[in-house]
């Protein structure tokens, strides 16, 4: 590892960037976090001190200040973007600005030597064969809006050679800029206050992985990344391919008293319905480790903290 690396992040102080940042600033890289700080304005308070660190407010659609940011740096590392179906419905114009058109700008901005790491979502899948995993060679067929504009980012972003496209798992854990909307969180959030989760189609299956896991593949692919570069990787936990009322039930076991309720008369909105496969990326080396039974118990215990509210939730 060089840590002499520069290494700039769209998007750096959200619930993958805010740790992600952290992590790499303690390694010793040089890290640039460009953020418009649109949820949490301290999410990354702890490193304003850090002289390897640098933080500069601003929007990725701000293209003259994208193109000074991204020069002199080794990787690029885009996570800005308007995240989940909700949000993106909510706000269309701009979720194509923010998670598509912004990232051509940025393509095009770059310099031949130097180096990206996407992330994009395994809702770009839809809704997968019956008993049958997806896997980097699958076809895309993504439902929501959300789903669209990262998939269509990610063929933009394949076209540069000096590229990797993580395709992440539902991500769930405990961040320094947190969300309750996701859906591992959400369920633990609702089974804690309420003591009850009502489920709508309860098959629908799904892939999963700790933010925690998600910064150590990117690390993983910064020190291998000639290794692993011009391809796309599917990244869950292997083991938690699990349906909503599975999942419910492992919440379950960490909360007495809760009330697991099927609704067979509404539908979920969201209609992702897939097992993914994680080989392609286990075969180089990196497997996640961070289940989801530990997940549950860190969660119930941020939950439960003093300290902990819900400021801005989408």
């Amino acid at each position: 590892m060089n840590k002499k690396q520069s290494i700039l992040i769209t998007g750096g102080a959200g619930y993958i960037g805010s740790m992600l940042s952290t992590e790499l600033v303690k390694i010793g890289y040089k890290v640039t976090v460009l953020d418009n700080l649109t949820y949490k304005k301290n999410s990354l308070s702890h490193l304003k001190n850090k002289k390897n660190f640098r933080l500069i407010v601003g929007s990725v659609l701000n293209k003259s200040l994208v193109k000074r940011s991204i020069k002199n740096h080794d990787f690029i590392i885009p996570l800005a973007g308007l995240v989940g179906a909700p949000l993106c419905d909510k706000f269309p114009k701009l979720a194509r600005l923010v998670n598509l058109e912004s990232v051509i700008f940025m393509r095009k901005c770059l310099e031949k030597n130097q180096k990206v790491i996407f992330a994009t979502t395994n809702s770009g899948y839809g809704v997968g064969k019956k008993n049958k995993f997806c896997t980097e060679r699958s076809k895309l067929n993504p439902i929501s809006l959300y789903g669209r504009t990262k998939v269509q980012a990610e063929k933009e972003v394949m076209k540069f050679k000096n590229s990797i496209s993580f395709r992440l798992a539902t991500v769930f854990g405990k961040s320094f800029r947190m969300r309750t909307d996701l859906l591992v969180n959400n369920f633990v959030w609702e089974a804690m206050k309420t003591k009850k989760l009502t489920l709508f189609e309860p098959h629908f299956r799904r892939n999963y992985i700790h933010v925690k896991d998600i910064v150590k593949v990117f690390v993983f692919a910064i020190n291998n990344f000639y290794k692993m570069r011009s391809n796309v990787y599917n990244v869950g936990l292997s083991s938690a391919n699990l349906t909503k009322l599975s999942l419910a039930k492992k919440i379950k076991k960490q909360i007495k008293g809760l009330r697991i309720q099927i609704n067979n008369n509404q539908k979920d909105p969201d209609k992702r319905d897939y097992f993914v496969s994680n080989k392609k990326i286990e075969k180089k080396g990196f497997k996640a480790k961070f289940t989801i039974e530990n997940g549950i118990t860190e969660l119930l215990k941020t939950y439960k903290s003093d300290k902990f509210k819900i400021l801005n939730n989408y």
